[in-house]
């Protein structure tokens, strides 16, 4: 029984409590109760899962499958069992290059082959021909104020593309279930075809003058994408190649990946799909992380004067911010065990385009440090660098120095690997997502009676 609490008005009468008093009241009683579960009955097994399972985010819980990719603990993600060197080296160039082309990665996720490079180029004219974009979301995307965050307008714009869903229309016109896969493909080639315009023509309404600039029909999709957002160098293109194909994809698990198949099991098409994945990648947990990081990174930089210290200086430093509650982004991983992998690529790159960068520099020592930090604290099974531990130190160092945009460059890069996912939902036959859920009452009495 919930004990009921009386409020004194301003006047000194009583008074029956607010909602919020209410519930302020009624939340510690249940977090205690929570707790005691956890700490008692944690490992207890109801169903599928533990009790700490079901209170912890379902972390573990082997319950999706997710054909185009998988993320092993120690060696890190696999793309169609393509290890990040394997697809950097398998996959076609650009012409003088040396990173992959994320053409050759989208065909790779939606088929499990590795493609000509005739193959690449056929997607890629397919892609350009499929670029335009609306004028109604062009006209939405300059009326938007320039300080909402770029992710609210990129979700907003996939959304409003979905006016033009061959899947949403083939379903209306009563399509049978063995042509969904089909009417999903178009719908997401369609999709990230127009990607890099939207994308490009935010950055240039928030940060810029407002000036889109045109596709070139002649250019590959990520240096297409580098030319809309105002860059026109060899590196630069490098750099959104690599930085596209090692964000596209994560296994079926995390948020974007996740929401996306769970939206899309309910046979909402792909733009009603993808806008509900960005929204999850746009939390501060997901891939709105690579812009922590780098802010933190450069309070760290600022914090030491832009000087040289040695690693127990740094050390130090970080220690100081670890007593104080803070936490040190970019190191940690809710599965890899290891250095990411995609880290690693990044660093690899770095090494050779911007070796003397100093902010490059800081974050090649803070990988020296760091993870001994960690270790020694002794709160983080992975104390090793993720991916978001140096996406924005490269990024600042070509001149896109607006980090309040990086998870949109993310999310053009995540429908690589969530769409082809849906596809292949589609193609299965995947039914709609629905999990059992049960109430903390529930385990309570569930572990009572199962001792």
């Amino acid at each position: 029984m919930v004990s009921k609490t009386v409020s004194v008005s301003s006047r000194g009468f009583a008074s029956e409590p607010t909602l919020k008093e209410r519930l302020a009241a009624v939340i510690p009683p249940k977090q205690a109760l929570v707790k005691k579960l956890k700490d008692e009955h944690g490992d207890k097994v109801i169903g599928t899962c533990t009790v700490s399972q079901a209170y912890g985010g379902v972390r573990d819980v082997k319950c999706l499958v997710t054909e185009t990719s998988l993320l092993d603990s120690n060696e890190g993600i696999r793309f169609r069992n393509l290890t990040i060197p394997e697809v950097q080296a398998k996959l076609p160039k650009a012409k003088g290059g040396a990173e992959p082309l994320p053409e050759g990665l989208l065909w790779l996720l939606l088929t499990g082959e590795i493609p000509s490079a005739s193959q690449v180029e056929s997607l890629r004219a397919d892609l350009n021909k499929r670029a335009s974009v609306p004028k109604y979301v062009q006209d939405m995307i300059s009326a938007f104020p320039k300080d909402l965050h770029p992710m609210s307008q990129f979700s907003a714009a996939v959304l409003a593309l979905q006016k033009d869903s061959k899947f949403a229309k083939a379903y209306q016109e009563g399509a049978k279930k063995t042509s969904f896969w089909e009417h999903t493909y178009e719908d997401s080639l369609d999709l990230i075809a127009k990607l890099p315009t939207i994308a490009s023509m935010i950055y240039q309404h928030t940060f810029k003058d407002g000036k889109f600039v045109p596709l070139d029909p002649s250019l590959d999709w990520a240096a297409n994408y580098a030319r809309m957002l105002g860059f026109n160098t060899p590196q630069f293109d490098e750099l959104m190649r690599l930085y596209l194909v090692i964000h596209s994809d994560h296994e079926g698990g995390n948020v974007s990946a996740h929401t996306t198949h769970l939206v899309g099991s309910a046979l909402s098409d792909p733009y009603l799909s993808f806008s509900a994945g960005l929204n999850g990648l746009a939390g501060p947990l997901h891939g709105l992380a690579n812009q922590e990081v780098l802010t933190w990174t450069l309070d760290l930089q600022k914090k030491l004067g832009g000087k040289s210290v040695t690693n127990e200086q740094l050390a130090e430093v970080v220690w100081e911010g670890l007593n104080a509650g803070r936490v040190v982004p970019g190191f940690g991983h809710a599965v890899l065990r290891k250095t990411d992998p995609r880290y690693t690529c990044q660093r690899e790159f770095s090494l050779k385009h911007l070796p003397n960068d100093p902010l490059f520099k800081l974050v090649s020592q803070i990988y020296e440090v760091v993870p001994g930090v960690l270790t020694k604290q002794g709160k983080t099974k992975n104390p090793w660098p993720n991916v978001d531990a140096h996406s924005g130190v490269v990024l600042q160092h070509f001149g896109l120095k607006e980090h309040g945009y990086y998870t949109v460059l993310f999310g053009v890069s995540r429908a690589l690997g969530v769409l082809p996912s849906l596809v292949w939902d589609r193609a299965l036959n995947q039914p709609i997502e629905r999990p059992k859920s049960v109430t903390t009452e529930w385990i309570q009495d569930w572990v009572a009676k199962n001792p």
